[in-house]
């Protein structure tokens, strides 16, 4: 069924007007003349979780700097700025634009940044979609606003931990993976996934 729209509202429309304007602004040409049709293939499930729109951001930004005379106007820099903007934090945008394992981080002045982190050769992505779709705007709902101290201590050491397992210690993945502050909170509203994760996690 379609659930996106079909008109100027797509966001991969609304990303590609963005990168124009923003080319123009920097002294370059005005956008593309009407006429421009787009057909999208978006093999990312929607509502999932899986960074959907932070990859139609993407590729609209992309397209944008395709489509211009001088595409130094609308460098990697730029277009990770508008990405960021767009999506509200650098996490997805991070990995949808570059690529690989990120690790993304906002400046005091807002301004976003990314590193790109070695991967051991011998690990495997497993990707689980769910039958379901849970919006980013309830997924993020269900998150307090406050959270305790240790909590938060303990998930920034398993996140300085994932950094150094993902690439170096596999063997460290199972306790770089807990976590405190999302996986219950969010349970509720997928049990399923939080059963297969628990029973993934069991198993080591």
């Amino acid at each position: 069924k379609d659930t996106v729209p079909l008109t100027e509202d797509h966001l991969v429309v609304r990303s590609l007007r963005a990168g124009l304007a923003h080319a123009a602004l920097a002294g370059g040409e005005p956008a593309p003349p009407p006429g421009l049709h787009l057909t999208c293939h978006n093999a990312i499930p929607h509502g999932r979780g899986l960074g959907s729109s932070a990859a139609a951001i993407a590729v609209g930004l992309v397209l944008a700097r395709g489509l211009l005379a001088e595409p130094d106007l609308l460098d990697d820099e730029a277009i990770f700025a508008l990405a960021t903007a767009a999506e509200g934090h650098p996490d997805n945008a991070s990995a949808a634009l570059f690529g690989g394992c990120t690790l993304s981080w906002s400046d005091r002045a807002g301004h976003p940044h990314t590193l790109s982190l070695p991967v051991a050769p011998e690990l495997r992505a497993v990707v689980c979609v769910p039958d379901v779709e849970l919006a980013t705007s309830r997924a993020r709902a269900m998150l307090p606003q406050l959270v305790p101290h240790a909590d938060a201590a303990f998930n920034a050491g398993r996140s300085a931990l994932l950094t150094h397992a993902i690439g170096h210690r596999l063997d460290l993945l199972l306790a770089a993976t807990e976590d405190r502050l999302h996986q219950e909170q969010r349970a509720p509203a997928m049990p399923q996934t939080a059963a297969l994760l628990a029973a993934v996690r069991a198993q080591g």
